[in-house]
């Protein structure tokens, strides 16, 4: 296993100290129930032209200070209540690190677990309540390769918020004169009650050890005739690449539990729904809402019928949204995560969690020199699919994370491998 020596840690404080008026951020309803924990995404390059290894660090603390100074929050503090940020300019936490292999030895390594070399030591997933909102690491590989990694408060950012963020941290670092847009207003759309002992209802929870990932890619080609499959066995009418994809891991996952307990167990499969619009795209912040859909027979895991069954799910959501005021918004999004969590605690279904990190741009982030060859997130806990774009092309990739005995058959599943490929395939 790779190890890896701290060059340098420093806080990064804002270009522009934040005004007095703008010293209390107040999170909103949907900030205060969601996960309090640090979401990690590394970017790895491997080719760095002459002209910019040398200041590559002075590039991202310059373009990152610049930055900070329009996302105040992630340069402040969340208070015990979690009821606002203290936007104190404390600034945001930057490592300099040597990793002492190539960088091939990490992202050719058949599971993703290897990624973890590229981030803080303990702290993806963790608690954001005593560190800093926004961590970043440079990791600077023998051959020459760098990755860079960000760890971003979830309590303050949802996906949406945080690809925000990149994106136009790496705009300035490509062009100091740019000027980004982000609105912290989330909570006059759904603003805390004004007395509340409110806790939050989903738990933070560390993944555990014996939890691994891997990335698997969906080529378009095989995306197409998925959809086709779909559509000429039922009335599913222009399935989504998210939608099919799921469908089929989650089939997988159905026929590994099966496998394993030599009986059918009904699942619950999440999926996080972006409320933008109606809410503003440059409103930062959390506003999601889940889509639950669940399945009590076989029947309802094949792929037409679970994609039929989703698209339904996900139409009654929109349709129960549309009309409906935007403080409502947060109670039905929280009565959801507690259904949910009621199912979860019951164990009466067997859970998958859905995210897609798709149409964000973070599949060709460019701080000045390059594209990136592989864009990830450290391993998360069981039972998670996160969809992302392919670094070329209209297929995906998806991150599944998986116990370690799953995980075993998941990846020998030959419907899974009729349509999937291992981003990196096992030497074992």
């Amino acid at each position: 296993m790779a190890s890896s020596t701290i060059i340098s840690r420093k806080m990064i404080k804002l270009l522009s100290p934040t005004p007095p008026s703008l010293r209390c951020h107040k999170l909103s309803f949907m900030d205060h129930i969601n996960f309090h924990l640090h979401s990690p995404y590394a970017f790895f390059y491997p080719k760095i032209p002459q002209n910019y290894s040398s200041k590559i660090s002075q590039i991202l603390e310059n373009s990152l200070s610049k930055v900070l100074s329009f996302y105040y929050p992630l340069a402040g503090k969340i208070n015990n209540n979690y009821t606002y940020v203290d936007c104190n300019d404390t600034g945001a936490e930057y490592l300099n690190v040597r990793i002492d292999c190539p960088m091939s030895q990490i992202i050719n390594d058949p599971y993703n677990d290897a990624v973890g070399v590229v981030f803080p030591q303990d702290l993806p997933w963790s608690s954001s309540l005593n560190r800093s909102l926004l961590v970043v690491q440079l990791s600077h590989f023998d051959c020459g390769g760098i990755a860079i990694s960000a760890c971003t408060s979830h309590t303050i950012f949802d996906g949406h918020s945080l690809s925000k963020f990149i994106n136009d941290w790496a705009s300035t670092a490509r062009n100091m004169d740019f000027k980004p847009s982000p609105q912290f207003n989330a909570s006059t759309f759904f603003p805390l009650p004004s007395e509340t002992n409110l806790s939050s209802t989903l738990p933070t929870k560390h993944p555990s050890k014996r939890h691994v990932s891997r990335m698997y890619n969906f080529s378009s080609s095989n995306l197409t005739r998925l959809k086709d499959m779909v559509t000429k066995e039922s009335h599913v009418k222009n399935p989504t690449r998210i939608e099919v994809a799921s469908a089929l891991v989650h089939k997988c996952g159905v026929t590994m539990s099966m496998e394993k307990s030599g009986m059918f167990k009904p699942t619950l499969m999440t999926h996080a729904m972006n409320l933008r619009p109606p809410i503003p795209l440059n409103t930062m912040g959390n506003a999601v809402c889940i889509i639950l859909t669940t399945t009590v027979t076989e029947d309802e895991v094949k792929l037409p019928n679970f994609v039929a069954k989703l698209q339904k799910d996900k139409q009654q959501l929109r349709d129960k949204l549309k009309d409906m005021k935007k403080d409502m918004m947060t109670l039905y999004t929280l009565e959801l995560g507690k259904n949910a969590m009621n199912i979860i605690e019951k164990d009466t279904h067997d859970v998958y969690v859905c995210s897609g990190m798709t149409n964000t741009g973070l599949h060709k982030i460019d701080f000045g020199w390059g594209e990136p060859v592989r864009v990830t997130l450290a391993t998360s806990n069981k039972n998670n699919f996160i969809f992302m774009d392919e670094q070329s092309g209209d297929g995906l990739n998806v991150l599944i994370t998986l116990t370690k005995d799953y995980m075993l058959k998941f990846q020998s599943n030959k419907e899974l491998l009729e349509f999937a490929s291992p981003v990196v395939e096992s030497t074992k």
